[in-house]
């Protein structure tokens, strides 16, 4: 077997993500007890970091295979939410704890102790549980690596007698759960504090957000749903089960984080205007100009998505003209009045929800997705009238698909003008507002109060030539 040579924590996590998607990981080896919520986590947990799959889409697959009840696949996905939040933390420590690196090809084991290391510090599970069945995880397997039970028992007991040691010197840097190419992307955009604020939010649990159809008594359903109502008109509440909420099936609501439901509001008074909702899945914003009294034409190219945005349509009584096809080329049978593009993006804003992302999404994914909002954005202007608005915005942090995009569609394109957004249409959040006149809400805003997702939208007009 070869082993890699002795190295330093960061090198550790360097060498690691090195791995790629086309290595010959089997997260399907067999392992006794298969059913176990442990497991499934680990195997998740690889599925994502180096085969690259979405991780709803890995967990739903392998707690099927399992056969999981609820409380176990709650389990699992709690514990691979938080091991992916704190990954690079996580890889951190357990090259501390190492005396020299893993074997190369030790991939159960380090995912086994990523998750092992994450109940142990930041979860309520007992510690004699989760070192004992990480290491008979360990000990079940096939092959070479059932051989590192030892040094998994070894390294898990060693993070519980250090415990409050290595919760303290986590605390002062956040940024290791960033990959360096976030970390260079955000300090530059943002500066360093704001990089290790926006970093630090991904220890945190995001909290439910939900919009109201309109004519609902805001104060009302906030007192029914044991939330709190926000300046934007959101209410917020401790995350839960949805569906067990009062008004969720008499469709009085909608699930939509407080940054999300911003960019549909900067239309303005939509009330029987005719409106194009580019990238509409998986619906939130197109129930939003529905429920505004918008004639709606929703459009994504993703029939999956699209049959969710038809769920949620049925579950609230809105409508909304729902089209499969691609934003980029997709023209109405009829002009429209005003449109919205949720422009596909790297998502980055999104990780405490999404925190797969640190780590399936790269640089390079960010330039290609910067090339496909430039065309549906150039696309979506020569749909608009003179006097028309358009409303463009990413759930993402990266100026590429963000504020640079806006800036060189603005120098390119004659007769596009931005309309400013100001603090009155954010409920008042000053912060939100660029000296520029867009939307700009990073995950650290708000902070005191749970947050909100990373977004960015700009306001643009089409003047008379």
């Amino acid at each position: 077997m070869q082993v890699m040579p002795s190295l330093g924590p960061d090198n550790m996590i360097k060498e690691r993500m090195k791995q790629t998607p086309s290595n010959n990981t089997d997260i399907n080896t067999n392992v006794d007890g298969t059913k176990s919520s442990r497991t499934v986590a680990v195997r998740t947990l690889m599925a994502v970091t180096l085969k690259n799959r979405p991780f709803d889409v890995a967990l739903d697959e392998m707690t099927r295979e399992a056969k999981l009840d609820a409380r176990d696949r709650a389990f699992a996905f709690n514990l691979v939410m938080l091991s992916l939040r704190q990954l690079g933390a996580l890889r951190f420590i357990m090259g501390t704890l190492l005396d020299r690196g893993l074997p190369k090809n030790a991939t159960w084991t380090e995912a086994a102790l990523v998750t092992g290391l994450a109940q142990i510090l930041f979860m309520r599970t007992a510690d004699h549980a989760a070192v004992n069945e990480t290491v008979d995880m360990i000990k079940a397997l096939e092959g070479k690596e059932k051989g590192f039970a030892g040094l998994v028992n070894a390294i898990l007991r060693s993070a519980i007698r250090k415990r409050d040691k290595i919760l303290k010197d986590l605390s002062t840097a956040p940024e290791r759960n960033l990959p360096q190419w976030l970390r260079e992307s955000w300090t530059s955009s943002y500066g360093k504090a704001a990089m290790q604020a926006i970093a630090a939010t991904l220890a945190t649990n995001p909290p439910l957000d939900i919009s109201l159809k309109p004519g609902e008594d805001a104060d009302v359903w906030a007192a029914k749903l044991d939330g709190t109502l926000l300046p934007t008109g959101s209410i917020r509440r401790a995350a839960t089960d949805v569906m067990a909420l009062e008004g969720y099936n008499g469709g009085n609501w909608w699930v939509q984080d407080m940054a999300a439901a911003i960019p549909a509001t900067l239309l303005g008074d939509i009330s029987g205007k005719h409106v194009l909702d580019l990238c509409a899945a998986p619906g939130g914003k197109t129930m939003q100009l529905a429920a505004a009294g918008a004639n709606v034409i929703s459009v994504d190219r993703s029939k999956n998505r699209m049959g969710r945005l038809k769920a949620n349509l049925k579950r609230t009584g809105l409508s909304a003209e729902v089209v499969i096809d691609n934003a980029a080329a997709y023209t109405p049978p009829a002009p429209v009045d005003h449109i919205l593009v949720d422009a596909p993006c790297s998502a980055t804003g999104t990780l405490r929800r999404n925190p797969d992302v640190l780590w399936t999404k790269t640089a390079d994914d960010v330039a290609k997705l910067a090339n496909l909002q430039t065309a549906i954005l150039a696309h979506a202007y020569s749909l608009l009238p003179v006097g028309g608005t358009l409303v463009y915005c990413v759930c993402s942090l990266e100026k590429s698909e963000g504020p640079d995009q806006i800036t060189r569609f603005l120098k390119a394109t004659e007769g596009a003008k931005r309309l400013p957004i100001t603090a009155a249409d954010t409920g008042g959040l000053n912060e939100l507002v660029t000296l520029a006149g867009d939307l700009l809400c990073l995950p650290s805003h708000y902070s005191d109060k749970g947050g909100m997702d990373g977004f960015y939208a700009a306001r643009i007009t089409k003047a008379k030539i």
